[in-house]
């Protein structure tokens, strides 16, 4: 009877210990959850550090002419380490460039030793001339058969115009489709065999005189013309609609 009592009360101190022992490790998760959560940011202190770093982003690199900068942070885990920093958060990248479609900024609050990598998004658009309707090889291009659109420079890396007078007059050398963006390639304002202005300038004396374009060229192009004269073949840059201009 005495050894029956003595296996029962010693399994009831085993099961209490059993119990305490589960019972301190629940409140020590519970704990060291607490612990954490309560370090996790906030949702202001999320948005600060996500305006921190687009507002770096903003202020060092460089904006396109004429053109717009989108910036967007990218979204950060709710339960990083944060804090309301007494002082104003410090930002950091490695690169200024604006031709890539990503920057990594670093902020960071030095005196609550806190720092996070927050990737920021950008979308570069710049005003070219597109076409407003189907145009064929060979037509000429009128003030209403093109204007200007924001492009996504991450869509078109190639040559284009910024001002449609750059292109009216000029003819169409390929096929384009309405919105196409009107590459220096697609048009000649110089065509070839076809009849230009010689314009040669020294100093402040200009004589024109009537040539033959050699090449195609676009606005700014240096083209080969033959003087229909002298028949000399010289080389200028395209200033105008079958306009070639030699500077001596």
């Amino acid at each position: 009877m005495m050894y029956y009592n003595l296996n029962l009360h010693l399994f009831s101190i085993t099961k209490c210990r059993a119990f305490y022992k589960t019972f301190a490790k629940s409140i020590g998760i519970l704990a060291i959850l607490f612990s954490f959560f309560a370090k996790a940011a906030t949702y202001e202190q999320i948005e600060m550090i996500q305006t921190a770093a687009e507002t770096h982003i903003s202020n060092t690199v460089e904006q396109p002419m004429g053109g717009e900068l989108v910036i967007k942070a990218a979204n950060i885990d709710s339960r990083v380490k944060a804090t309301d920093c007494p002082i104003p958060l410090e930002t950091s990248a490695s690169t200024t460039s604006n031709k890539r479609s990503s920057i990594t900024v670093l902020v960071q609050c030095v005196p609550d030793e806190w720092r996070i990598y927050v990737p920021v998004r950008m979308s570069m658009s710049v005003p070219l001339v597109t076409a407003t309707r189907s145009l064929s090889r060979g037509e000429l291009l009128g003030q209403y058969d093109v204007t200007i659109t924001m492009i996504e420079l991450n869509k078109f890396r190639r040559q284009g115009f910024t001002q449609a007078k750059q292109v009216v007059g000029a003819k169409v050398k390929k096929n384009l489709r309405p919105g196409d963006v009107v590459e220096r390639g697609d048009i000649c304002v110089v065509c070839r065999n076809e009849k230009v202005v010689i314009q040669a300038i020294k100093g402040g004396m200009v004589i024109t005189t009537k040539g033959t374009a050699l090449t195609d060229g676009s606005s700014g192009d240096q083209v080969r013309v033959k003087n229909d004269k002298s028949q000399r073949i010289i080389e200028g840059v395209v200033t105008d609609i079958s306009e070639v201009t030699v500077y001596f």
